[in-house]
Formats: structure tokens, C-alpha cells, sequence
């Protein structure tokens, strides 16, 4: 069974630990990743940044039980376990399927990922237009039309990373 817990992240690490020793070596941990670029002085570094910020999807056919996720509380790195996660497990199993289904050859989510409505102002996280907001006026398959300003460019969708930003 799937549970999502939110984590301490100087302590993932510490929990991840933790959870073994409690649990045994069948536990099975995901924390989907992206690929962000950051320019720092003048220079693009590639980081890695959670999908899910601070939750941690976690997988062991003991969370059935009311009892061991009450002793799991005060393991160290750990702030708590979202409640309904047994109501929600087709859809957890669901995400994580999509998720690994769309991870690069590094474990990095890719864009494609990421389904977007056309409505709105976004922001690209790569490349040379990094940090700079933009508009989708058009699709054509894997590529956008989009607006910066007063200009009209096509991007790719599986080369550069953006995000909604409202």
C-alpha cells in the first residue's frame, strides 16, 4: 500500500533510514525529480529539484494497519502521513506510473509530463528564455506557438521546461 508522508528535507535521508529499521527492506521509496537550470554568475547549472516539494511517496503492504502507521509517527525527518492515502491508492499507483513512464534515462521527469491548458502566463525554467514569462497562443503536436512580449517564437515541448505561473 501507498502512503505519502511530508518530510524534514535536511532529514530525508534519516527517515528514508528510519523506515528501514522499522520496516524491513521491502519498503520501496519514490520522490519524482526535475531538471531546473539556475544561472549563477553568469553560468547555467543544471539542479535537480523535487516534483512534490517535501512529500514522499512510500510503498509497504503494512500501512494497511492503523497500528504501525501510529508507531511510524515520531521517526526522525518525519512531520506526518497525509490522511486518506488508503482511499486514494488507485490514484497514487496511477501517478507513479506516469511519472516513471515519463522519466528521462537520469530518473528526471521530462516536460512531456506535464499537461497544460493553453489559457495563462508561464515561465520557462531552461534554456536561453529561462525566467522569462510567455503566453501560448498556438500547438502544433510536440510544439508551441507562443508570445514573449510582442514577439511570436515555436518551442519544443520536450526541450525546454516552463511552468504555469497563473
Amino acid at each position: 500500500m501507498w502512503a505519502i508522508l511530508k518530510f524534514k528535507k535536511e532529514n530525508l535521508s534519516l527517515l528514508k533510514k528510519d523506515l528501514l529499521n522499522s520496516l524491513g527492506n521491502d519498503v520501496k521509496f519514490y520522490l519524482p525529480k526535475i531538471k531546473l537550470q539556475k544561472k549563477i554568475k553568469n553560468k547555467i547549472q543544471n539542479k535537480g529539484s523535487f516534483l512534490l516539494g517535501d512529500y514522499l511517496l512510500c510503498f509497504h503492504k503494512s500501512f494497511e494497519n492503523k497500528k504501525i502507521i501510529d508507531s511510524l509517527r515520531y521517526c526522525k525527518g518525519l512531520k506526518y502521513f497525509l490522511n486518506n492515502f488508503k482511499e486514494e491508492q488507485e490514484e497514487i499507483k496511477n501517478f507513479v506510473e506516469k511519472c516513471k513512464s515519463n522519466e528521462d534515462n537520469e530518473g528526471f521527469i521530462k516536460q512531456c509530463f506535464f499537461e497544460f491548458k493553453e489559457s495563462g502566463i508561464f515561465q520557462f525554467l531552461s534554456g536561453p528564455f529561462m525566467n522569462i514569462g510567455f503566453k501560448i497562443i498556438g500547438r502544433q503536436n510536440s510544439n508551441f506557438k507562443i508570445l514573449i512580449g510582442k514577439f511570436t517564437a515555436t518551442v519544443s515541448k520536450e526541450n525546454y521546461l516552463f511552468r504555469p505561473v497563473y
